[in-house]
């Protein structure tokens, strides 16, 4: 079975609650870790089509989390995970 290619992602990016969490602002991480404020915008709203293991390590560092703090999948109800 070939790769869902839709538009929409099914990895959800939970930067916002981490944030709010750490009462820090989005602006303040960019000039933490050194990314635009822009490209960081984009992870945020989930729009991202990629991130370096780089920008995902200083986020986990800045933040003090997880990468699986910050991103879940959030697969279709009843999927199997079985290739046809």
């Amino acid at each position: 079975m070939a790769p869902d290619t839709s538009e929409t992602s099914r990895i959800s990016v939970k930067l916002d609650d981490l944030l709010h969490q750490r009462r820090m602002t989005l602006t303040e991480l960019a000039e933490r870790i050194g990314i635009t404020l822009a490209n960081l915008s984009i992870l945020k709203t989930g729009k991202a089509k990629a991130i370096r293991f780089s920008t995902l390590e200083a986020i986990c560092r800045e933040l003090d989390c997880q990468p699986g703090d910050l991103l879940g999948y959030e697969g279709e109800a009843g999927e199997a995970g079985v290739s046809e």
